[in-house]
């Protein structure tokens, strides 16, 4: 299955795709949207993710742009993405302005979310000390070291599968702005081998002291999550806690409901879920009087009926 739309907005800026061929008097300004560079590997003109960043560098004002989003460069599953990356680096002192990017914002029809091939994306971080907000989509090959940034405040990784080895190494950066943070953590048949004990020191509330939106998705150990965030000291200081796209049941649902206090949230967004209507109605009744909106759109039933071994993620292939 795959979930995963091109986005339709990044870094406050909606998305506008930059093509070559258009009249300059029709482009927006630079820093009025965010703009999307992707080439057609099975296009006739066969252009290159190279050319047709630099047409856009020397089309756009770069110091003027905001947000970058980085679309399909090639043969997403024979080139990572550190054709793209060390591209936009190498530009960093014409994009002086920059403060969001997003790396793989590909849709299944051009490569399934496993099949996109990323590298190391902390080296944009590194390049771009006023960058504020960083997403990638795929997690095969994905390198993520502990890294230091000052102002970086959002952070989304989308995977099929999303291999402990990033997660450790976001829990371990130092980010003391952050406020958002979305995992997609997949399954285990794609690399998505992140357990609740790797989850520890964020969900101690140790870690990135602004925190107030945190999303643990798309997971195959959702029930195993929600029972860690009943208990879990993180919970106490956000604003939204976002559990969707997982293998939710009412097993899951009741540990949270029995649990700490969660009428402080604003949002609770448990959306495709394995929840019963029963439980549907539980949860509701607890929280929405109180304020907090719960999505609980998509409920889903188990493959074949196979009950909880018949649950599946909204995104894995």
């Amino acid at each position: 299955m795959y979930g995963a739309q091109h986005l339709q907005a990044f870094g406050g800026l909606p998305a506008v795709d930059f093509q070559h061929q258009d009249d300059p008097a029709d482009r927006p300004a630079a820093d009025d949207v965010a703009w999307r560079i992707s080439v057609d590997p099975y296009d006739d003109d066969d252009r290159s993710w190279e050319e047709e960043f630099a047409d856009f560098l020397g089309s756009v004002d770069p110091a003027g742009v905001k947000s970058l989003i980085v679309g399909q460069w090639g043969e997403a599953y024979e080139e990572n993405s550190s054709v793209p990356i060390d591209l936009i680096i190498a530009a960093a002192d014409r994009l002086t302005s920059l403060e969001a990017v997003f790396v793989g914002d590909l849709e299944a029809e051009q490569a399934e979310i496993t099949w996109i091939e990323q590298s190391d994306v902390t080296a944009l971080p590194a390049a771009f000390p006023a960058l504020t907000e960083l997403g990638v989509r795929g997690g095969t090959g994905l390198v993520f070291p502990p890294t230091k940034h000052e102002r970086l405040r959002s952070l989304t990784i989308q995977a099929g599968g999303l291999p402990v080895q990033v997660v450790r190494g976001v829990l371990d950066s130092e980010l003391p702005a952050l406020e958002r943070l979305d995992l997609w953590l997949g399954v285990s048949a794609y690399e998505g081998d992140t357990e609740v004990a790797d989850l520890a020191p964020l969900l101690s509330g140790t870690r990135f002291p602004r925190l107030h939106h945190l999303g643990l998705r798309n997971s195959e150990v959702q029930n195993e999550i929600a029972a860690a965030l009943a208990s879990a000291p993180v919970v106490a200081r956000l604003r939204t806690l976002d559990l969707s796209n997982g293998t939710l049941g009412d097993e899951g649902a009741a540990a949270l409901l029995e649990g700490q206090p969660l009428t402080h949230l604003d949002v609770l967004d448990l959306h495709h879920h394995f929840l019963s209507e029963a439980m549907e109605q539980r949860v509701c009744s607890a929280l929405e009087p109180h304020g907090v909106r719960v999505d609980l759109s998509e409920r889903n039933e188990p493959w074949d009926g196979r009950g909880v071994e018949g649950r599946y993620t909204a995104v894995s292939e």
